[in-house]
């Protein structure tokens, strides 16, 4: 029995000695196989640099085999770095990978800024010899110089230019008695948790064909709407501000207002802009004033507008469009609100007219009054998704089917057959018609009457 026993043991260890994964393979035939052939970056600003990225180095051969030397071809002035399996290094000699055994390897590039001022290529290779055999992983990655600002104060007047993209990281803040001035398409690259902060006056009018961009500085592909990415901006008790033809997203909420303006200007003037990607809300006013013509809002967490306190609302041509694909919101996506506080209350004066307020929710407008403030509205020829009755009146359109034409892809244009065509009421005598209303968000001339929302049908 006892030499049974023995005999089990020593052919036990001779199965368990030869597994085809301890057997080195020195076949030339062996080669490695990779989860991808490169590894591309979206654009990387200089003296920032990127995310990591990762990819799998897989033995698919029945025996290990030896990878002699792993070697970043670029060496230690490469601006990519690697890191095998845990271990931050250039390059690697004698790294077995048994058989049916994969490594990681994550890569991360930072690029030294030069004088380009358009994007630019930055390449190298990671180099496995195997065998005798030589494979390649490239790396490409798109740089682009920027100018940096960080935590700045602007105390005098500014002009900002499109020739290359701004990088705020911190509190930028325009003081009070300060301008900035933005050029049309120029572009704003926020980084986690910065804010542009408006104490003083704030004019950032682009055009149809070169809009400002207010974002974050992550640029890949995995981030493109991906909210809460920075802080917003914020327009303070002194300020005035102007946003025209801009696209503002992916910050926690993009424009916050405080107070009433101080002098004859409207606090905040926003015309065909998309604001757009926001965590908690597109637009809060505080006690505030807004003028707002020819926007886009949508997918902005739980509002897409909250006023509280009361304050000056003159929205006309918006289209405000509720739909959170990954947030389940149940907050009206315009919220307006006499009531601030038990001491900060105040008269609301609220005129919406040829806008779109629609969303997932039956009720997507909700006016509030809390308090013995005075609510004045003016609420005509609008399409909302309501169950108030009381908006019925005023040539308002209750719960028409507006006909995007596709909602899930951003594109909130009408179809021919949409119930919100030639519903508009005639603003040609508004007072900011023609420098904001006379054309829609695309810069097509309004024809009265109008399409309701941003977009006017040709």
């Amino acid at each position: 029995m006892r030499n049974i026993i023995f005999l089990a043991l020593i052919f036990s260890s001779f199965i368990f000695g030869c597994r085809k994964e301890d057997h080195i393979s020195t076949d030339p035939a062996a080669r490695l196989n990779f989860s991808t052939d490169s590894v591309v970056f979206d654009t990387v600003f200089t003296s920032v640099g990127s995310i990591t990225k990762r990819f799998k180095v897989v033995n698919k051969n029945n025996a290990a085999v030896n990878i002699s030397e792993i070697n970043l071809a670029g060496g230690g002035s490469s601006p990519f770095s690697i890191n095998i399996n845990g271990e931050s290094i250039s390059n690697k000699n004698n790294l077995v990978v048994n058989a049916g055994d994969s490594i990681n390897i994550f890569v991360k590039v930072s690029i030294n800024p030069n004088s380009n001022q358009l994007p630019f290529i930055v390449q190298d290779s990671i180099l496995f010899s195997t065998n005798g055999n030589k494979q390649a992983v490239h790396f490409i990655a798109y740089g682009q110089n920027a100018v940096f600002v960080n935590g700045s104060l602007i105390n005098s007047d500014v002009t900002w230019s499109s020739a290359l993209p701004y990088v705020i990281t911190g509190a930028l803040t325009i003081r009070n008695n300060a301008n900035l001035t933005i050029n049309p398409g120029t572009k704003l690259y926020f980084h986690k948790d910065a804010s542009l902060n408006v104490e003083g006056n704030l004019s950032a009018k682009g055009t149809a064909d070169k809009p400002i961009m207010f974002c974050s500085d992550r640029l890949e592909s995995a981030y493109t709407d991906e909210p809460g990415q920075w802080k917003g901006i914020f327009i303070k008790s002194t300020a005035n501000a102007t946003i025209a033809y801009a696209t503002v997203k992916n910050a926690s909420v993009g424009i916050t207002s405080d107070s009433l303006t101080k002098n004859a200007t409207p606090k905040l003037i926003l015309s065909n802009t998309v604001i757009k990607n926001m965590q908690v809300a597109g637009y809060i006013g505080n006690h505030s004033d807004l003028v707002a013509f020819n926007n886009l809002f949508y997918n902005c967490g739980n509002y897409l507008i909250y006023a509280a306190g009361g304050g000056n609302y003159n929205l006309k041509q918006n289209t405000f469009a509720g739909y959170n694909p990954n947030f389940p919101r149940k907050t009206a996506a315009l919220t307006f609100s006499d009531y601030l506080s038990v001491k900060a209350y105040n008269r609301l004066n609220l005129n919406l007219t040829n806008n779109i307020i629609w969303g997932q929710l039956n009720n997507e407008l909700d006016i509030q009054k809390k308090t013995n403030a005075i609510t004045q509205s003016s609420i005509w020829n609008n399409l909302i998704k309501t169950n108030v009755t009381a908006f019925a009146n005023n040539d308002n359109l209750i719960n028409a089917d507006p006909g995007f034409i596709n909602w899930t892809l951003g594109n909130f244009e009408l179809t021919n057959s949409s119930s919100a065509l030639k519903k508009g009421y005639n603003l040609g005598n508004e007072l900011y018609f023609a420098d904001y209303l006379s054309h829609d968000l695309k810069n097509n001339p309004r024809n009265f009457p109008s399409s309701l929302g941003c977009f006017e049908k040709k």
